[in-house]
């Protein structure tokens, strides 16, 4: 399902995500919970797994398979005496599909936000474009349902009342995330969200009162040191664009605070097709009361007569398409690498999305700018580097 971004340190939505597992089961599954906090574009969220249907069913409790083992030996392990499995091409090419999820996440990336921004060129509306983007993928929720990919979960008023702070604060994280693209160049956005770590580093310490090691601090300082040097000579430098993008991670942070306290045994396609839907409400009102009058008036019209209309509806349509599915991609290429290769990975992806907007729209930036951003970006591969390591050891300390 549907936001932006990708690498935070307390753990986003997916946090409310916990298997059902026997205890047996636990130990050699404890490998595949990794948390996953920040959204690249609006808050890299990373959840949902209707790609994988069949992750979804329950299984019946088997014997535990030591994670060192290699796949043909626990297919061995697992299946009845005499009995043969198949291996199809997917199974016996695993690097290739892991290789598969990587390009479809950069690229449907890439995409997104090239798109993204080409439709804020002439329709600079980012609360009814946030709209748009939730409610594609909302559409897209229910479809699944209806057809039973997956199968829609029950939900009481008090896994409700668990969802509303971590969908709001998705909700405000999203539409700012959006008001920053509209406000300044694409590259200079992803360049101030790269401070998502540092603010989920300091909700861990000083709020949950998680006590972090000096060396994930240390890692952070090239980080602020990069935006801010990349800040004082950005060429597209507003205030409305940066304070909007620190107030994005400000928002995402909380929603992983959030996330933490509300922890359900539904799984994740559901629980993002329940989020969704209730930040889609959340973001209608402020879309309606700031940008409505002006929408009915001139926004609508101008942007037709820009483009046209089918050009104007095809754009809203696959923008929204592209903001579902490389959030879906991310949630399948998490579940198939270790947390440190999924770090590198998002950084890379970054990387990926600041060049190619640099490229495609041809915005000029400093040297002081680059050398900022490449230095931000260095911070946040150390960081993620670090945060990967403390995470493996703790992860063994607990199956040793």
């Amino acid at each position: 399902m549907a936001v932006g971004a990708f690498s935070g340190a307390v753990g986003g939505v997916s946090g409310l995500l916990r298997l059902r597992r026997t205890p047996r089961e636990a130990a050699p599954v404890a490998a595949a919970a990794r948390l996953n906090g920040s959204v690249g574009e609006g808050g890299n969220l990373v959840w949902g797994r209707q790609l994988r249907p069949g992750l979804l069913l329950e299984s019946a409790p088997v014997a535990a398979v030591p994670c060192s083992m290699t796949a043909p030996a626990r297919r061995r392990l697992l299946l009845p005496e005499g009995e043969v499995a198949a291996v199809g091409f997917l199974q016996k090419y695993p690097a290739l599909v892991t290789g598969f999820f990587f390009f479809m996440w950069y690229f449907l990336n890439v995409i997104f936000n090239i798109l993204n921004k080409k439709i804020y060129n002439y329709f600079p509306y980012p609360y009814f474009v946030s709209v748009v983007h939730l409610a594609v993928g909302v559409v897209y929720c229910l479809i699944s349902w209806g057809v039973g990919l997956p199968k829609r979960a029950p939900i009481d008023s008090n896994l409700l009342k668990l969802l509303i702070p971590v969908s709001v604060c998705h909700a405000l994280g999203h539409v700012t995330s959006n008001v920053s693209f509209a406000a300044v160049a694409v590259s200079f956005t992803h360049t101030i969200k790269a401070l998502e770590p540092f603010f989920n580093a300091a909700a861990s310490q000083f709020i949950l009162g998680q006590q972090l090691p000096l060396s994930l601090w240390l890692s952070l300082a090239p980080v602020v040191l990069g935006v801010s040097m990349a800040s004082l000579t950005e060429l597209s430098f507003n205030w409305l664009g940066f304070i909007s993008a620190m107030i994005s991670n400000i928002s995402f942070t909380y929603r992983s605070i959030y996330s933490k306290k509300a922890m359900t045994d539904m799984d994740s396609t559901n629980v993002y097709a329940y989020i969704s839907i209730i930040a889609l409400i959340v973001c209608l009102p402020p879309a309606i009361i700031v940008e409505g009058p002006q929408l009915l008036q001139h926004g609508f019209k101008d942007a037709i007569g820009k483009v046209g209309l089918t050009k104007f509806v095809s754009d809203l349509f696959w923008v929204g398409m592209f903001y579902h599915l490389y959030n879906q991609i991310a949630t399948n290429t998490l579940e198939r690498v270790a947390p440190l290769t999924h770090a590198v990975g998002n950084v890379l992806k970054r990387v990926f999305v600041i060049g190619f907007s640099i490229i495609v729209f041809g915005n000029r930036i400093s040297t002081q700018t680059g050398i900022g951003t490449a230095v931000a970006i260095a911070g946040v591969a150390m960081y993620s580097f670090i945060k990967a390591q403390i995470e493996e050891e703790k992860r063994k300390g607990k199956t040793a």
